[in-house]
Protein backbone atom coordinates (compact mmCIF):
# COMPACT_ATOMS: atom_id res chain seq x y z
CA UNK A 1 0.00 0.00 0.00
CA UNK A 2 0.99 3.93 -0.91
CA UNK A 3 2.34 5.45 2.67
CA UNK A 4 -0.13 8.16 3.17
CA UNK A 5 3.12 10.67 4.25
CA UNK A 6 2.97 13.80 1.63
CA UNK A 7 6.40 14.20 0.08
CA UNK A 8 7.73 18.03 0.05
CA UNK A 9 8.49 19.24 -3.46
CA UNK A 10 10.68 22.06 -4.29
CA UNK A 11 11.84 23.87 -7.18
CA UNK A 12 15.23 22.32 -8.19
CA UNK A 13 15.65 24.14 -11.86
CA UNK A 14 13.91 26.51 -14.13
CA UNK A 15 13.69 27.29 -17.81
CA UNK A 16 11.93 30.24 -19.99
CA UNK A 17 11.16 31.17 -23.55
CA UNK A 18 9.53 34.86 -23.08
CA UNK A 19 8.98 38.14 -25.12
CA UNK A 20 11.82 39.30 -22.36
CA UNK A 21 14.26 36.78 -23.35
CA UNK A 22 15.22 33.28 -24.06
CA UNK A 23 16.70 32.31 -20.45
CA UNK A 24 15.69 32.72 -17.40
CA UNK A 25 18.49 35.18 -16.43
CA UNK A 26 17.55 37.25 -19.61
CA UNK A 27 13.45 36.90 -18.32
CA UNK A 28 14.54 38.48 -14.92
CA UNK A 29 16.62 41.16 -15.47
CA UNK A 30 14.14 42.50 -17.79
CA UNK A 31 11.42 41.95 -15.60
CA UNK A 32 13.41 43.81 -12.53
CA UNK A 33 14.73 46.76 -15.24
CA UNK A 34 10.93 46.83 -15.84
CA UNK A 35 11.49 46.37 -19.45
CA UNK A 36 8.33 46.70 -21.65
CA UNK A 37 8.25 43.14 -24.01
CA UNK A 38 5.39 44.49 -26.34
CA UNK A 39 5.77 46.26 -29.63
CA UNK A 40 4.19 45.74 -33.42
CA UNK A 41 3.52 42.24 -34.84
CA UNK A 42 5.71 41.52 -37.26
CA UNK A 43 4.70 37.64 -37.29
CA UNK A 44 2.02 38.81 -40.09
CA UNK A 45 0.85 41.91 -41.58
CA UNK A 46 -1.41 43.33 -38.56
CA UNK A 47 -2.67 46.50 -41.25
CA UNK A 48 -5.98 45.61 -40.88
CA UNK A 49 -6.56 44.46 -37.14
CA UNK A 50 -7.77 46.81 -34.67
CA UNK A 51 -4.92 45.32 -32.68
CA UNK A 52 -1.45 46.18 -34.16
CA UNK A 53 0.59 45.03 -31.13
CA UNK A 54 1.69 41.99 -28.87
CA UNK A 55 4.79 40.55 -27.02
CA UNK A 56 6.84 38.31 -29.23
CA UNK A 57 9.41 35.72 -28.76
CA UNK A 58 12.79 37.04 -30.47
CA UNK A 59 15.70 35.80 -31.50
CA UNK A 60 14.51 32.18 -30.52
CA UNK A 61 16.32 29.45 -32.59
CA UNK A 62 14.97 26.14 -31.73
CA UNK A 63 18.10 24.52 -33.15
CA UNK A 64 19.95 25.95 -30.52
CA UNK A 65 18.63 22.73 -28.69
CA UNK A 66 17.58 20.16 -31.12
CA UNK A 67 18.06 19.38 -34.67
CA UNK A 68 17.04 21.11 -37.20
CA UNK A 69 14.38 18.23 -38.30
CA UNK A 70 13.29 17.79 -35.29
CA UNK A 71 12.47 21.20 -34.51
CA UNK A 72 10.51 21.58 -38.41
CA UNK A 73 7.80 18.84 -36.97
CA UNK A 74 7.12 20.92 -34.10
CA UNK A 75 4.55 23.90 -33.94
CA UNK A 76 6.33 27.23 -32.15
CA UNK A 77 3.93 26.01 -29.20
CA UNK A 78 5.51 22.62 -29.04
CA UNK A 79 9.28 24.40 -29.62
CA UNK A 80 9.29 26.45 -26.62
CA UNK A 81 7.99 24.49 -23.76
CA UNK A 82 10.40 21.62 -25.40
CA UNK A 83 13.61 24.03 -25.32
CA UNK A 84 12.17 25.76 -21.68
CA UNK A 85 12.24 22.04 -20.47
CA UNK A 86 15.66 21.07 -21.60
CA UNK A 87 17.00 24.47 -19.95
CA UNK A 88 14.83 23.38 -17.05
CA UNK A 89 16.82 20.07 -16.76
CA UNK A 90 19.98 21.53 -17.43
CA UNK A 91 19.65 24.14 -14.48
CA UNK A 92 18.67 21.45 -11.91
CA UNK A 93 21.70 19.56 -13.11
CA UNK A 94 19.31 16.25 -13.14
CA UNK A 95 20.18 12.91 -15.15
CA UNK A 96 17.49 11.23 -16.68
CA UNK A 97 18.66 7.32 -17.18
CA UNK A 98 17.05 3.65 -16.86
CA UNK A 99 16.87 3.72 -12.97
CA UNK A 100 14.78 7.00 -12.76
CA UNK A 101 13.60 7.66 -15.90
CA UNK A 102 9.90 5.83 -15.36
CA UNK A 103 9.95 8.28 -11.89
CA UNK A 104 10.61 11.61 -13.75
CA UNK A 105 7.02 13.07 -15.35
CA UNK A 106 5.87 15.81 -17.48
CA UNK A 107 2.55 18.19 -17.51
CA UNK A 108 2.56 21.10 -19.86
CA UNK A 109 -0.34 23.39 -20.02
CA UNK A 110 -1.72 25.28 -23.33
CA UNK A 111 -4.77 27.02 -24.24
CA UNK A 112 -4.90 26.90 -28.11
CA UNK A 113 -1.89 24.64 -28.81
CA UNK A 114 -0.90 24.46 -32.56
CA UNK A 115 -2.55 27.30 -33.83
CA UNK A 116 -0.16 28.61 -36.29
CA UNK A 117 0.04 24.52 -38.22
CA UNK A 118 -3.92 24.88 -37.93
CA UNK A 119 -3.91 28.26 -40.01
CA UNK A 120 -1.05 27.47 -42.37
CA UNK A 121 -2.80 23.98 -43.15
CA UNK A 122 -5.96 25.30 -43.56
CA UNK A 123 -5.00 28.26 -46.15
CA UNK A 124 -3.38 25.66 -48.13
CA UNK A 125 -6.48 23.61 -47.41
CA UNK A 126 -8.49 26.65 -48.91
CA UNK A 127 -5.97 27.58 -51.88
CA UNK A 128 -4.61 24.04 -53.03
CA UNK A 129 -6.81 21.35 -52.08
CA UNK A 130 -6.69 18.65 -49.34
CA UNK A 131 -4.19 16.28 -51.50
CA UNK A 132 -1.59 19.17 -50.01
CA UNK A 133 -2.46 19.41 -46.65
CA UNK A 134 0.94 18.14 -44.69
CA UNK A 135 0.70 14.66 -42.74
CA UNK A 136 2.10 16.32 -39.70
CA UNK A 137 -1.03 18.90 -39.59
CA UNK A 138 -2.82 16.80 -36.40
CA UNK A 139 0.34 15.50 -34.18
CA UNK A 140 1.60 19.35 -34.78
CA UNK A 141 -1.72 20.93 -33.95
CA UNK A 142 -2.66 18.69 -30.26
CA UNK A 143 -2.12 20.37 -27.18
CA UNK A 144 -0.98 17.40 -25.43
CA UNK A 145 2.17 17.12 -27.94
CA UNK A 146 4.19 19.93 -25.93
CA UNK A 147 4.19 17.03 -23.00
CA UNK A 148 4.34 14.20 -25.04
CA UNK A 149 7.85 15.89 -27.26
CA UNK A 150 9.13 16.83 -23.87
CA UNK A 151 9.34 13.24 -22.33
CA UNK A 152 11.07 11.91 -25.89
CA UNK A 153 13.35 14.94 -25.86
CA UNK A 154 14.41 14.28 -22.03
CA UNK A 155 13.18 10.47 -21.78
CA UNK A 156 10.90 11.33 -18.69
CA UNK A 157 8.74 7.43 -19.11
CA UNK A 158 6.99 8.76 -15.85
CA UNK A 159 3.09 10.36 -15.53
CA UNK A 160 2.77 12.60 -18.92
CA UNK A 161 -0.14 14.71 -19.26
CA UNK A 162 -0.97 18.31 -20.56
CA UNK A 163 -3.99 20.98 -18.59
CA UNK A 164 -5.95 22.98 -21.06
CA UNK A 165 -8.11 25.40 -18.54
CA UNK A 166 -7.47 28.37 -21.21
CA UNK A 167 -5.35 31.01 -18.92
CA UNK A 168 -5.26 28.70 -16.19
CA UNK A 169 -3.90 25.92 -17.43
CA UNK A 170 0.31 26.30 -16.82
CA UNK A 171 -0.65 26.91 -13.07
CA UNK A 172 -3.14 23.61 -12.68
CA UNK A 173 0.27 21.85 -14.85
CA UNK A 174 2.32 23.20 -11.84
CA UNK A 175 -0.42 21.80 -9.33
CA UNK A 176 -1.00 18.66 -10.66
CA UNK A 177 2.60 17.82 -10.95
CA UNK A 178 2.94 19.38 -7.30
CA UNK A 179 0.14 16.61 -6.55
CA UNK A 180 2.19 13.45 -8.14
CA UNK A 181 5.24 14.07 -6.11
CA UNK A 182 4.14 15.07 -2.76
CA UNK A 183 1.46 11.59 -3.23
CA UNK A 184 4.51 9.85 -4.05
CA UNK A 185 3.48 9.05 -7.60
CA UNK A 186 6.36 10.38 -9.71
CA UNK A 187 10.54 11.15 -8.04
CA UNK A 188 10.67 14.76 -10.42
CA UNK A 189 8.09 16.44 -12.54
CA UNK A 190 8.73 18.93 -15.65
CA UNK A 191 5.28 21.54 -15.32
CA UNK A 192 4.73 24.83 -16.60
CA UNK A 193 2.86 26.58 -19.98
CA UNK A 194 3.30 27.20 -23.26
CA UNK A 195 1.76 29.59 -26.35
CA UNK A 196 2.18 30.80 -29.77
CA UNK A 197 -1.15 32.61 -30.21
CA UNK A 198 -0.42 35.52 -32.14
CA UNK A 199 -1.92 34.54 -35.34
CA UNK A 200 -4.34 36.07 -37.68
CA UNK A 201 -6.58 34.34 -36.28
CA UNK A 202 -6.33 34.63 -33.00
CA UNK A 203 -6.04 37.92 -32.61
CA UNK A 204 -8.92 38.85 -34.61
CA UNK A 205 -11.04 36.78 -32.07
CA UNK A 206 -10.02 38.41 -29.15
CA UNK A 207 -10.60 41.83 -30.79
CA UNK A 208 -13.81 40.79 -31.86
CA UNK A 209 -14.50 39.67 -28.06
CA UNK A 210 -13.28 43.17 -27.04
CA UNK A 211 -10.40 41.40 -25.02
CA UNK A 212 -7.50 43.30 -26.42
CA UNK A 213 -5.58 46.59 -25.62
CA UNK A 214 -6.01 48.88 -29.19
CA UNK A 215 -3.27 51.23 -27.69
CA UNK A 216 -1.68 50.94 -31.19
CA UNK A 217 0.31 54.19 -30.63
CA UNK A 218 2.00 53.36 -27.49
CA UNK A 219 2.97 49.68 -27.73
CA UNK A 220 5.49 49.25 -24.80
CA UNK A 221 2.85 51.50 -22.63
CA UNK A 222 -0.29 49.15 -23.62
CA UNK A 223 -0.61 46.69 -21.17
CA UNK A 224 -1.40 48.30 -17.59
CA UNK A 225 -3.10 46.35 -15.04
CA UNK A 226 -4.69 48.21 -12.15
CA UNK A 227 -4.13 51.72 -13.94
CA UNK A 228 -7.58 53.27 -14.56
CA UNK A 229 -6.71 53.55 -18.26
CA UNK A 230 -6.05 50.14 -19.22
CA UNK A 231 -8.32 49.18 -21.80
CA UNK A 232 -7.46 45.28 -22.21
CA UNK A 233 -5.08 43.10 -22.09
CA UNK A 234 -1.81 42.20 -25.06
CA UNK A 235 -1.07 38.88 -26.22
CA UNK A 236 1.72 36.92 -25.47
CA UNK A 237 3.97 34.13 -26.73
CA UNK A 238 6.14 31.99 -24.54
CA UNK A 239 6.94 29.16 -22.30
CA UNK A 240 7.70 28.44 -18.63
CA UNK A 241 8.63 25.39 -17.04
CA UNK A 242 9.49 24.21 -13.52
CA UNK A 243 11.15 21.02 -12.81
CA UNK A 244 9.57 20.29 -9.32
CA UNK A 245 11.34 17.55 -7.26
CA UNK A 246 10.73 15.36 -4.26
CA UNK A 247 12.92 16.81 -1.43
CA UNK A 248 14.88 14.32 0.13
CA UNK A 249 16.15 13.28 -3.24
CA UNK A 250 16.89 16.48 -4.12
CA UNK A 251 18.92 17.13 -0.88
CA UNK A 252 20.77 13.41 -2.18
CA UNK A 253 22.02 15.21 -4.52
CA UNK A 254 22.96 18.49 -3.77
CA UNK A 255 20.26 20.16 -5.84
CA UNK A 256 19.87 23.90 -5.43
CA UNK A 257 16.92 24.75 -4.46
CA UNK A 258 14.74 27.90 -5.49
CA UNK A 259 11.56 27.48 -3.36
CA UNK A 260 9.45 25.01 -2.07
CA UNK A 261 5.33 25.04 -3.23
CA UNK A 262 3.43 24.23 -0.34
CA UNK A 263 -0.08 24.74 -1.37
CA UNK A 264 -2.28 24.60 -4.64
CA UNK A 265 -6.19 25.82 -4.84
CA UNK A 266 -8.64 25.08 -7.53
CA UNK A 267 -11.81 26.55 -8.05
CA UNK A 268 -14.31 27.42 -10.61
CA UNK A 269 -16.63 31.00 -10.63
CA UNK A 270 -19.77 28.40 -12.30
CA UNK A 271 -20.77 32.72 -13.16
CA UNK A 272 -20.10 33.41 -17.37
CA UNK A 273 -17.96 32.17 -20.23
CA UNK A 274 -15.33 34.77 -20.72
CA UNK A 275 -16.29 37.14 -16.86
CA UNK A 276 -15.27 36.50 -13.83
CA UNK A 277 -17.76 37.25 -11.17
CA UNK A 278 -17.45 39.96 -9.98
CA UNK A 279 -17.19 39.98 -6.62
CA UNK A 280 -14.33 37.48 -6.40
CA UNK A 281 -15.38 34.93 -4.52
CA UNK A 282 -13.85 32.18 -6.57
CA UNK A 283 -10.92 33.64 -7.09
CA UNK A 284 -10.34 34.10 -3.04
CA UNK A 285 -11.43 30.68 -2.39
CA UNK A 286 -8.43 29.41 -4.34
CA UNK A 287 -6.20 31.43 -2.71
CA UNK A 288 -7.83 30.24 0.41
CA UNK A 289 -7.46 26.69 -0.56
CA UNK A 290 -3.68 26.95 -1.06
CA UNK A 291 -3.13 29.18 1.77
CA UNK A 292 -4.84 26.18 4.09
CA UNK A 293 -2.87 23.32 2.64
CA UNK A 294 0.49 24.89 2.78
CA UNK A 295 -0.77 25.47 6.82
CA UNK A 296 -0.27 29.25 6.40
CA UNK A 297 -2.35 32.14 7.33
CA UNK A 298 -3.10 35.15 5.19
CA UNK A 299 -0.66 37.47 7.73
CA UNK A 300 2.14 35.40 6.20
CA UNK A 301 1.78 36.27 2.80
CA UNK A 302 4.31 38.46 1.29
CA UNK A 303 4.17 38.95 -2.38
CA UNK A 304 1.60 38.15 -4.68
CA UNK A 305 2.23 37.20 -8.12
CA UNK A 306 -1.30 39.05 -9.58
CA UNK A 307 -2.98 37.59 -12.92
CA UNK A 308 -3.15 41.40 -13.53
CA UNK A 309 -4.68 41.15 -17.38
CA UNK A 310 -5.34 44.59 -17.84
CA UNK A 311 -8.64 44.21 -18.33
CA UNK A 312 -11.15 46.19 -16.26
CA UNK A 313 -13.05 43.17 -15.61
CA UNK A 314 -10.29 41.20 -14.04
CA UNK A 315 -7.98 43.82 -12.47
CA UNK A 316 -10.85 44.80 -10.40
CA UNK A 317 -12.52 41.51 -9.71
CA UNK A 318 -8.75 40.67 -8.50
CA UNK A 319 -8.65 43.28 -6.28
CA UNK A 320 -11.70 41.90 -4.46
CA UNK A 321 -10.74 38.75 -3.95
CA UNK A 322 -7.31 39.45 -2.50
CA UNK A 323 -8.99 41.57 0.13
CA UNK A 324 -11.67 38.83 0.23
CA UNK A 325 -8.70 36.24 1.31
CA UNK A 326 -6.33 38.28 3.19
CA UNK A 327 -8.99 40.45 4.94
CA UNK A 328 -6.77 43.44 5.99
CA UNK A 329 -3.47 42.20 5.48
CA UNK A 330 -4.44 42.78 2.02
CA UNK A 331 -3.17 46.27 2.17
CA UNK A 332 0.12 45.53 3.60
CA UNK A 333 0.88 42.59 1.12
CA UNK A 334 3.12 43.45 -2.04
CA UNK A 335 1.65 42.56 -5.60
CA UNK A 336 2.63 42.82 -9.15
CA UNK A 337 1.70 41.74 -12.56
CA UNK A 338 4.32 40.21 -14.72
CA UNK A 339 1.66 40.87 -17.82
CA UNK A 340 2.69 44.55 -17.77
CA UNK A 341 6.20 43.36 -19.15
CA UNK A 342 5.83 40.23 -20.78
CA UNK A 343 1.98 40.60 -22.28
CA UNK A 344 -0.73 37.70 -21.36
CA UNK A 345 0.74 34.41 -23.00
CA UNK A 346 -2.83 32.39 -22.01
CA UNK A 347 -2.26 28.94 -21.63
CA UNK A 348 1.64 29.64 -20.96
CA UNK A 349 1.30 32.74 -18.73
CA UNK A 350 0.90 31.05 -15.47
CA UNK A 351 4.32 28.76 -16.65
CA UNK A 352 6.37 32.25 -16.79
CA UNK A 353 4.95 33.56 -13.84
CA UNK A 354 5.02 30.86 -11.66
CA UNK A 355 9.36 31.06 -12.93
CA UNK A 356 8.76 34.59 -12.02
CA UNK A 357 7.46 33.74 -8.39
CA UNK A 358 10.28 31.06 -7.75
CA UNK A 359 12.60 33.60 -8.77
CA UNK A 360 11.03 36.26 -6.26
CA UNK A 361 11.30 33.80 -3.38
CA UNK A 362 15.18 33.07 -3.81
CA UNK A 363 16.16 36.24 -4.21
CA UNK A 364 13.92 38.40 -2.28
CA UNK A 365 13.24 40.98 -5.28
CA UNK A 366 9.73 41.64 -6.62
CA UNK A 367 9.24 42.64 -10.36
CA UNK A 368 7.15 45.79 -10.40
CA UNK A 369 3.70 46.23 -12.53
CA UNK A 370 4.67 48.52 -15.19
CA UNK A 371 2.87 51.16 -16.70
CA UNK A 372 0.76 52.22 -13.18
CA UNK A 373 0.31 55.83 -13.66
CA UNK A 374 -2.76 56.25 -12.89
CA UNK A 375 -5.14 55.23 -9.82
CA UNK A 376 -8.29 53.51 -10.46
CA UNK A 377 -10.26 53.58 -6.81
CA UNK A 378 -11.50 49.95 -7.67
CA UNK A 379 -7.54 49.07 -7.40
CA UNK A 380 -6.28 50.15 -4.11
CA UNK A 381 -3.78 48.02 -3.31
CA UNK A 382 0.46 47.87 -3.25
CA UNK A 383 0.67 46.81 -6.99
CA UNK A 384 4.86 47.52 -6.65
CA UNK A 385 4.30 50.40 -9.44
CA UNK A 386 7.02 51.06 -11.54
CA UNK A 387 10.48 50.21 -9.68
CA UNK A 388 11.33 46.52 -8.27
CA UNK A 389 11.68 46.51 -4.78
CA UNK A 390 14.37 44.31 -2.60
CA UNK A 391 12.35 42.58 0.70
CA UNK A 392 12.62 39.66 2.24
CA UNK A 393 9.53 37.26 -0.09
CA UNK A 394 9.24 34.22 2.94
CA UNK A 395 5.74 33.33 1.68
CA UNK A 396 4.54 34.34 -2.57
CA UNK A 397 1.12 33.30 -4.06
CA UNK A 398 0.60 32.79 -7.64
CA UNK A 399 -2.63 33.49 -9.10
CA UNK A 400 -3.98 32.16 -12.85
CA UNK A 401 -7.80 32.52 -13.97
CA UNK A 402 -9.03 31.24 -16.97
CA UNK A 403 -12.07 31.87 -19.37
CA UNK A 404 -14.70 29.58 -18.12
CA UNK A 405 -14.06 30.55 -14.43
CA UNK A 406 -11.39 28.58 -13.83
CA UNK A 407 -9.36 29.97 -10.57
CA UNK A 408 -5.27 28.51 -9.85
CA UNK A 409 -3.39 29.66 -6.95
CA UNK A 410 -0.30 28.08 -6.13
CA UNK A 411 1.25 29.02 -3.01
CA UNK A 412 5.63 29.01 -2.84
CA UNK A 413 7.59 29.28 0.77
CA UNK A 414 10.94 29.72 0.78
CA UNK A 415 12.86 26.59 1.59
CA UNK A 416 13.85 25.45 4.79
CA UNK A 417 15.05 21.75 5.75
CA UNK A 418 13.45 21.45 9.08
Amino acid sequence: MRSLQLKRVVVTGLGAITPLGNTVTEYWQGLLQGRSGIGYISSFDASRHDCKIAAQVKGFDPCNYLERKDAKRMDCFTQFAVCASLQAIADARFTINDLNAALVGVIVGSSFGGIQVLEEQQEIYLTRGPDYCSPLLMPMMITNMAAGLTAIHTGAKGPNSCTVTACAAGSNAVGEAFRLIQQGYAQAMFCGGTEAPITPLATAGFAAAKALSTRNFNPTRASRPFDRDRDGFVMGEGAGILFLEELEHALSRGACIYAEIVGYGMTCDAYHMTSPIPEGKGAAKAMELSLKEAGLFPQQVDYINAHGTSTFANDVSETLAIKLALGQHAHQVAISSTKSMTGHLLGGSGGIEAVATAMTVAKDEIHPTINLEFSDPACDLDYVPNISRIQRVNVALSNSFGFGGHNVTLTFKKFEDL
